[in-house]
């Protein structure tokens, strides 16, 4: 799997103040001030102030100088080897978050580097279950995950990526708000990192649920978690139409186009897209060739109204090349060229 292929790292959405945290980072104070004042603040908005604020840097094609600042954070806020309670949970995370940003700046060697440092602070505490270990480690396995997927050491990935599933399920469950959208980018991660066809099936099956329930709590198409796994299944579809897993590529399509209409109020181009893959997918099974030629002589009039000349070709090319005795052809010379 090539790096620009592979799954983002996860991101919690910012959901705490971190105007404290921020206003603190601007002060001139001692090391042992700060390391007072950090492990006296909720640790969430510790996190989300660091994690933000690389993810900005990154975003900005500023990743060394992002990586440059956590360290830096890091060094002022722990002492190594002798940190404990809150601060040995900050400095876990300040771990993580680098993971995070040494993968997007595609140093996959730094980022296992950062990430053994951070498993390594968690193990002090196996047993934990509070949300601070809990969120951390879940956003270390995805992360983790997607290092041995650079490797092409699929096992461990989906071993992985299965433990993160868990955690983010049971974080999901007491903090939707925070936890729902990381939850289905791990699921869509896990459409990338899955080498068996059944096992993703069984993993997207157990997880349909909490799919739904989170997409119906969206009321626009802004939500790139929602965005993400509709992609990711859309293309997974393409790949099994490629393979001639015709059958399996309609499930793909299918669940994608529930998706995507339950984000999107109105008939969008990439609805059309979507609905033509399907379409061509369900020509190619015997069983369901006319629901197939019903939905594409459908689109062709929507790509008609949205002006989509491409897609018009293309639902057109693919129905005569399919050769259906239910195909008007005259209709179609007709629909093509108006009278």
């Amino acid at each position: 799997m090539t790096l620009t292929s592979l799954p983002a790292p996860l991101i919690y959405p910012l959901t705490s103040d971190i105007t404290p945290v921020h206003r603190l980072a601007s002060d001139s104070v001692t090391a042992s001030e700060l390391r007072h004042a950090l492990a006296a603040m909720p640790f969430v908005a510790v996190y989300d102030f660091v994690r933000s604020a690389a993810t900005t840097l990154v975003e900005e094609g500023r990743g060394s100088e992002a990586v440059e600042r956590i360290e830096a954070f890091d060094a002022l806020a722990t002492r190594r080897g002798e940190e404990e309670g809150a601060l040995l949970d900050i400095h876990a995370a300040l771990m993580q978050i680098l993971t995070a940003v040494r993968i997007s700046m595609d140093d996959i060697d730094g980022a296992m580097t950062s990430a053994a440092s951070a498993l390594s602070l968690l193990a002090q505490s196996p047993k934990r279950k509070d949300e601070p270990f809990l969120s951390v480690l879940a956003a270390l396995l995805h992360d983790i995950s997607i290092i041995h997927c650079s490797r092409g050491e699929y096992r461990q990935a989906e071993r992985e990526i299965e433990k993160s599933l868990k955690i983010l399920e049971r974080l999901a469950r007491q903090n939707p708000d925070r936890y729902s959208s990381a939850q289905m980018m791990a699921v869509s991660a896990s459409t990338s990192v899955y080498r068996s066809r059944m096992r993703q099936a069984n993993l997207l099956a157990h997880y349909q649920v909490a799919t739904d329930t989170y997409m119906k709590m969206l009321r626009s198409g802004d939500d790139s978690a929602a965005n993400s796994l509709i992609d990711s299944l859309a293309d997974e579809g393409r790949t099994l139409a490629r393979m001639g897993k015709q059958r399996d590529a309609v499930q793909y399509f299918t669940r994608a186009l529930k998706y995507l209409t339950q984000i999107e109020a109105d008939f969008s181009i990439r609805q059309l897209q979507l609905s033509i893959d399907l379409g061509e997918a369900l020509l190619a099974v015997k069983s369901s060739r006319d629901k197939g030629v019903h939905l594409l002589n459908t689109m062709l009039h929507k790509a008609t109204r949205l002006q989509a000349d491409e897609e018009h070709r293309r639902i057109v090319d693919v129905l005569v090349n399919a050769r259906s005795g239910s195909l008007d052809i005259l209709g179609l010379w007709h629909k093509i060229f108006p009278r």
